[in-house]
């Protein structure tokens, strides 16, 4: 990978990108959208591009147009597929296949007008009496749930003609779809008792169906008889994600989400627009802040800003709250002539929708602190910062995590040209020291890494930053001078006194007294961002060891998670992998699983390695 004649380099794109599900856009130096695209990962689809040929001269050609590439990310990979839909029928790339017809979501309803209702498959305005359910990320989705509830609850799909004129049932209930009341075989009574029961399923209120699944599946299995209790657990599973995906789009509400963020010197706000309940796609904003700029007041301005030539939905769900935000709220209201509400503490699946708002802002950040410009001015704001001749090109932090002693594990990142080299990170588990000795376990690592450094296994690099102040330092200098490597600029990073970023302690060898540099310095801001990653880094790596200490299963590694909750969830999922794919409105419905819980049990499956 390499970057094209429009300045864009991939290779430095993909570094910082999320492993998270999303969507991206690839975009030509007009500004139009090229391609549209959804991903499981995010990193993983984007980087498949640009590291061999696609042997597609289409493809070839869309890429040596690429400018820019933006992304935004999603819960799980049903809601990128409904943002996938909207943006190609919105903006219509042209390396997109785009559907002409430019039909609406699809529904699935229960009719509501008649003494033995029918479940059908619907698209269009929805004008008969009934109960809709959707919007569904596909017809085949649509099919498949209408499917479910015929053999779950035999509710009829005939039409109404159909329906009147038999004499005798057909093959639906031959087959154990339908329970023929068209010729009285069950009372309407009894009838309508499951269309409810199909109904609060839909809405994600009915957890009955499911407890009772389960325990036949675990009567299967005390029964030995294996298939049927996988049959069963499929069947489990199908239901979670019917209820997941009748729910994807959140209400029907019209709402602005709105996000920004100062980090490393820029400023940038994200914008997701909601219509009808449906994900219109987001645009990023970098506006020009001074030096010192509260991030509550250029929130407060660019709404302020943006609403002046767009009127504002009834609600803005934003964060952080903008200062003064009642002024803010009366000018709006006043200018839309209509009630505007800004609400910041939300719940449930709203909170969810600003979560995800706020990763797609931090990726968006990543991703414009890591171009050509802002790399270049943070290296060489690095140099002069350290004294060093030329910019450090090559970089690497190690830092040390562990649990009062338990699992300790030491981190190396790698820096080239200011972005993350994540093929070159590095972990180590240390042994054989005492337990919370992190100047030996410091020692450790240094040594291990740099003998390979010695051996040409890894490129010696130009600054070493050590996540601690003089103590770490000293040990670091130590290890270097016994294995008699020279040329590297050492320095170690401390916390200042409130721990607060911005106030770090840099201190270099032979220095009393530490260096403290400005809180908008960009070479302090590119310091921050490789500590925070070496940290992340080391934090990652002791989870999975101390998961792997404790058991082997893929839930053992979440915090608070017990053997009766990791049981409850492989019960109503029907197995592990089944829990890595559902969302957090899908996981709290499992007794015994908190909001809190269900947050990090995502977070868990969903974090960037």
């Amino acid at each position: 990978m390499s970057e094209n004649e429009h300045g864009f380099d991939p290779n430095r794109y993909v570094r910082q990108l999320t492993t998270r599900p999303g969507v991206y856009r690839m975009y030509n130096t007009r500004g139009d959208v090229l391609y549209v695209g959804k991903a499981k990962n995010l990193k993983k689809r984007v980087s498949s591009y640009f590291l061999r040929a696609s042997g597609s001269a289409r493809t070839e050609a869309m890429l040596d147009q690429v400018a820019n590439i933006e992304v935004t990310v999603t819960h799980t990979e049903d809601d990128a597929l409904l943002l996938e839909s909207t943006l190609i029928k919105r903006h219509r790339p042209r390396y997109n296949v785009v559907l002409r017809d430019d039909k609406s979501y699809p529904y699935l309803m229960i009719t509501t007008d008649q003494d033995y209702p029918r479940v059908v498959y619907h698209r269009g305005a929805q004008k008969r009496k009934g109960h809709y359910f959707g919007p569904f990320p596909s017809s085949s989705a649509v099919k498949n749930t209408q499917d479910t509830l015929m053999r779950l609850f035999r509710l009829r799909n005939c039409r109404d003609s159909f329906f009147e004129n038999r004499s005798r049932p057909c093959l639906q209930y031959q087959i154990k779809r339908c329970s023929a009341p068209c010729v009285g075989r069950i009372s309407a009574e009894d009838y309508a008792r499951d269309v409810a029961d199909a109904t609060e399923l839909l809405e994600g209120r009915n957890e009955k169906l499911i407890q009772r699944l389960v325990g036949d599946m675990e009567a299967a299995a005390t029964k030995l008889d294996f298939e049927t209790a996988a049959r069963l657990r499929e069947k489990i599973a199908a239901l979670r994600r019917l209820q997941s995906q009748s729910q994807t789009v959140g209400g029907k509400g019209d709402f602005d989400l709105i996000c920004g963020a100062i980090d490393g010197g820029v400023a940038a706000v994200v914008v997701v627009t909601v219509r009808g309940g449906i994900n219109l796609g987001h645009r990023s904003f970098f506006p020009s802040a001074p030096s010192g700029t509260d991030i509550g007041d250029a929130m407060a301005a660019f709404i302020s800003q943006y609403y002046l030539e767009r009127r504002p939905p009834p609600e803005l769900l934003v964060d952080p709250m903008p200062a003064e935000a009642d002024s803010l709220v009366e000018s709006l209201t006043r200018r839309s002539e209509r009630k505007v509400a800004i609400k910041s503490n939300l719940r449930g699946e709203r909170k969810r929708w600003l979560a995800n708002t706020q990763a797609t802002l931090g990726q968006t950040l990543s991703a414009q602190l890591a171009s050509r410009a802002g790399v270049e001015k943070r290296l060489s704001s690095l140099a002069s910062a350290l004294g060093m001749q030329a910019p450090p090109m090559q970089m690497a932090c190690f830092d040390i995590s562990h649990t009062q002693g338990e699992k300790a594990v030491a981190s190396c990142v790698v820096f080239e040209a200011g972005a993350p080299a994540k093929s070159a990170y590095r972990r180590f588990s240390i042994t054989g020291i005492e337990p919370g000795d992190d100047y030996a376990a410091m020692r450790q690592a240094l040594t291990r890494r740099f003998k390979r450094v010695q051996a040409g296994e890894a490129p010696l690099p130009d600054l070493l930053l050590i996540d601690g102040g003089k103590g770490q330092l000293g040990v670091a200098t130590e290890a270097l001078e016994e294995l008699g490597i020279t040329g590297v600029q050492l320095l170690g990073v401390a916390k200042g006194a409130t721990r607060k970023p911005g106030l770090e302690q840099l201190f270099l060898p032979g220095e009393r007294s530490p260096r403290i540099l400005p809180a908008d310095s960009p070479g302090l801001h590119l310091i921050q961002q490789i500590r925070d990653e070496a940290h992340r880094f080391a934090i990652a790596a002791h989870r999975g060891q101390r998961g792997k200490a404790r058991s082997g299963s893929l839930l053992d590694g979440v915090d608070g998670l017990g053997p009766k909750r990791r049981k409850a969830l492989l019960q109503a999922f029907g197995g592990p992998r089944q829990v890595a794919r559902a969302g957090v409105t899908d996981l709290v419905r499992v007794d015994g699983i908190s909001a809190g819980m269900a947050q990090r049990i995502y977070d868990y499956f969903h974090e960037t390695a």
